[in-house]
């Protein structure tokens, strides 16, 4: 069936188009304009923004952490509204199944959760596969297990490490490898309490810095598009906007994705010891063009923080809000759920929020910065519209921070920035430069032959409004959203990379897991039986 969308004005960075023009699509693809040949159904969208479906590229929605969060606090679930009609009565509250329908109706079609551990990844994209309408991936997480550390530990080469790496990628069925506090994790494990860039991980020798340097040039070698994915060293600590810089700088020119940003750009001036340091983090940034960044920006209201940061996460019991929280130190990471409130009274958490906006407006190339609260960290997924508008408004700003507490105005440099993002701006934020940094290329963008992946929006005064409640979304052609509510759910697919490597290293895994575990290592593969009827697997090509 051939589908146009008329007169809208389309927004599209990926094709160059920025203006009034037609988009039409067949067979779930988009194709060039028909000769001779009439649609089989017809929109009228002028008026309207037309862009490509948004692509979330960091946002925690499956996995162990995600479950125990919605275990212990059910006191939350409450505010959701009730369940829909029609929609399966085991998904009343904030489920898997709310989290496809509330991306949908924003103009979301692809979402990546960036934390899967080896060993829980079955059981992770069993809950992928039941997140309605959107496509989803992951990342795997390495940095803490033993293997790696202990072939680190014996200095053995870096195709050994290559093979590990793309033989756990591709046996856990993800996008690429995500390093969460490199040896932090393990060093916990070992009652230390801090754990710094060149600090060493007790009994394997190792430093942080040596890790995710590794994990780094072996995602190189083996072509995923990705770069590596990491959660640096003394997440949410005053001061550590010198490990950011430092870690930056232990790049070494090669490409690099560093992780919710906003939590390491805190300096230690004024009467607080607590400061904004984004605009020394985003100078960095701007100067070295081999790093992309996501945000993490804070919204104030009622969350939770979820992270397989164990360390950090243990730290922070302490400041939960309420008092309660849950810690299990497994296997490699372990993982810690701790609630949390952000208040815009509150110093810190002002400081925290400004200096996410900073981020965002001193970045110079859209490219280089990815729009994200680490759901649900910074705040839900659900605020996203909020910040859409809160960029495109020096004006919404400027209201936004009467409210803060009067000392938090003299520790950032958000006052003085009048930059607003064009809607150009915002699509390659969040479809364009997405789509390129996973190395998607049938999405994020409306040219011939991409996945008709389509959001439509009427332009309001009130942007928050707009993103909230698209007036169109389209998932592979098929109508979904109307006017801001689902009216069809279909099922997503389970994208992924599979590199090559030597299979030697499955035979040295096998020996590895029956001496340690007495199991078999397939046992933590995931087979693609067992998405049948949940989802299916598409194909993202490496680089080699």
């Amino acid at each position: 069936m051939l589908i146009r969308l008329r007169g809208g004005h389309v927004v599209d960075p990926a094709t160059g188009v920025d203006g009034v023009a037609d988009v039409y699509f067949e067979d779930g693809r988009i194709v060039a304009p028909p000769q001779g040949r009439e649609p089989d159904e017809d929109y009228d969208v002028a008026g309207h923004i037309v862009m490509a479906g948004a692509i979330d590229i960091h946002s925690h929605i499956a996995g162990g952490n995600v479950n125990s969060a919605r275990l212990l606090l059910p006191e939350m679930h409450r505010s959701i509204r009730a369940r829909l009609d029609g929609t399966p009565l085991a998904t009343a509250k904030w489920s898997t199944f709310e989290t496809g329908r509330l991306y949908a109706q924003m103009g979301f079609t692809t979402v990546v959760e960036p934390a899967v551990a080896p060993h829980h990844a079955l059981q992770s994209h069993l809950e992928l596969g039941d997140v309605p309408i959107i496509d989803k991936g992951a990342l795997t997480v390495l940095g803490n297990d033993d293997f790696l550390l202990a072939v680190l530990r014996e200095r053995e080469s870096e195709t050994a490490i290559a093979d590990y790496v793309a033989q756990t990628v591709q046996a856990t069925g993800t996008l690429g490898l995500k390093c969460i506090n490199p040896g932090g994790a393990d060093a916990f494990k070992q009652n230390m309490r801090a754990f710094g860039l060149d600090e060493i991980v007790p009994f394997y020798g190792v430093t942080s810095r040596h890790i995710f340097k590794s994990l780094q040039k072996a995602t190189q070698t083996v072509g995923i598009p990705h770069p590596l994915h990491l959660h640096m060293n003394n997440l949410g600590i005053a001061g550590n906007i010198d490990t950011a810089l430092a870690t930056i700088d232990a790049a070494e020119g090669l490409p690099m994705h560093l992780a919710h940003v906003q939590f390491y750009a805190y300096g230690l001036e004024g009467k607080n010891a607590f400061s904004s340091a984004a605009p020394a983090l985003a100078a960095k940034i701007n100067a070295n063009k081999n790093i992309t960044v996501d945000v993490g920006a804070v919204m104030f209201g009622d969350t939770v923080t979820i992270s397989s940061d164990v360390l950090r996460q243990f730290n922070s019991l302490s400041g939960a809000i309420p008092k309660k929280g849950v810690i299990f130190d497994g296997d490699a990471n372990g993982g810690g759920v701790v609630p949390y409130a952000y208040r815009i009274s509150n110093y810190y958490n002002a400081i925290q929020w400004a200096a996410g906006l900073e981020l965002f407006l001193l970045i110079e190339d859209p490219l280089q910065v990815f729009f994200t609260t680490d759901h649900p960290n910074g705040g839900p997924f659900t605020t996203y519209p909020e910040l859409f508008a809160l960029l495109m408004s020096a004006e919404l700003r400027a209201q936004w921070m009467e409210r803060l507490p009067a000392d938090v105005l003299e520790m950032t440099s958000l006052p003085s920035i009048k930059r607003e993002y064009t809607l150009n701006e915002i699509a390659l934020m969040s479809r364009a430069g997405p789509a390129r940094l996973y190395g998607f290329t049938d999405r994020g963008r409306l040219g011939e032959g991409a996945v008709a992946d389509i959001a439509v929006y009427k332009p309001q005064k009130d942007k928050a409004g707009m993103f909230r409640n698209a007036a169109y979304v389209f998932k592979d052609g098929e109508n979904v959203v109307r006017d801001g509510v689902v009216t069809r759910y279909t099922k997503g697919k389970t994208l992924r990379v599979r590199p090559g490597y030597d299979r030697a290293i499955e035979k040295r895994l096998d020996a590895y897991y029956d001496e340690l575990y007495g199991l078999s290592r397939s046992i933590f593969d995931v087979p693609e039986a067992a998405l049948a009827g949940r989802s299916v697997y598409a194909e993202v090509a490496c680089r080699n």
